[in-house]
């Protein structure tokens, strides 16, 4: 018998760590979107705030279905990083309306 670690029974991934990867994977295209951080497919800063906004929403949403999945730490990391990337939007809207 091989000590091979794959082949030890592996417990399936919950539904929850698979929203909270989404989650971080959402955050990074809403930066990207606000034109605070390179695309992740093109490396270029481009924004658009119309899909910010869908970005940053969903983000929000995920962050609700994992919620009672996280401990106190991650809960505030979580809540946090929304609250930053609605403050970011906002800015961003009223540099271009103001």
């Amino acid at each position: 018998m091989s000590n091979d670690e794959s082949a030890q029974p592996q417990e399936p991934v919950s539904v929850y760590d698979h929203l909270a990867h989404i989650l971080d994977l959402m955050a990074q295209v809403s930066w990207a979107k606000l034109g605070l951080q390179p695309d992740i497919m093109t490396g270029k800063i481009e924004t658009n705030l119309a899909e910010a906004k869908v970005a940053i929403d969903t983000t929000a949403y995920l962050a609700n279905l994992v919620d009672s999945q996280l401990d106190e730490a991650d809960r505030r990391r979580v809540q946090g990083l929304v609250r930053d990337l609605r403050i970011n939007y906002v800015q961003k809207t009223s540099e271009v309306g103001g």
